[in-house]
């Protein structure tokens, strides 16, 4: 028995051993990226870097898309560069829950939110191309028009101006 269990002890802490040298295996599915601000243009419009997820690189690209005008409305954008505008379009409290129907059809796939937002490029860089396990992760740089955005919130009944 005791010439048994050598042997055995000894293959599992080599094993133990060998297993823990291994190179960590990355994932971008496992991060959670976050739109970040690269800048203002003059016309009242912000540089977002903002990322989206899909089977497809355009699932991933109207993902991305989609989520860049949600963290202007609801979280504002404060990763990146400070000209960007910090604060949300929409402060008030659970408002996506509470207006759920606009926003839902604001949101679809032919929705109003893509007047809003356009890709600053028609290429994506190589390196804003990420696999992942269902699909790929795909960061790009957009133009989000904040301001009318803002005025069409207002318009709707979602935000007042004071």
């Amino acid at each position: 028995m005791r010439k048994i269990f050598i042997p055995v002890l000894a293959i599992a802490a080599v094993a133990l051993l060998v297993s823990s040298c291994a190179a960590p295996v990355t994932v971008a599915g496992n991060y959670t990226y976050k739109t970040e601000c690269l800048g203002n243009d003059q016309d009242g419009t912000q540089i977002v870097k903002a990322w989206g997820s899909g089977k497809k690189r355009a699932e991933a690209v109207d993902q991305a898309m989609k989520n860049a005008v949600n963290d202007v409305l609801f979280k504002g954008i404060t990763e990146g560069v400070n000209g960007c505008e910090m604060r949300p379009i929409v402060s008030e409290v659970n408002a996506r829950q509470k207006y759920a129907s606009y926003f839902n059809s604001f949101f679809t796939d032919n929705g109003a939110y893509k007047n809003f937002v356009e890709p600053r490029y028609r290429n994506i860089q190589d390196g804003d191309l990420k696999s992942t396990r269902t699909g790929l992760t795909a960061g790009i740089i957009l133009r989000i028009y904040h301001a009318e955005l803002k005025q069409k919130m207002a318009e709707d009944g979602i935000i007042r101006f004071y």
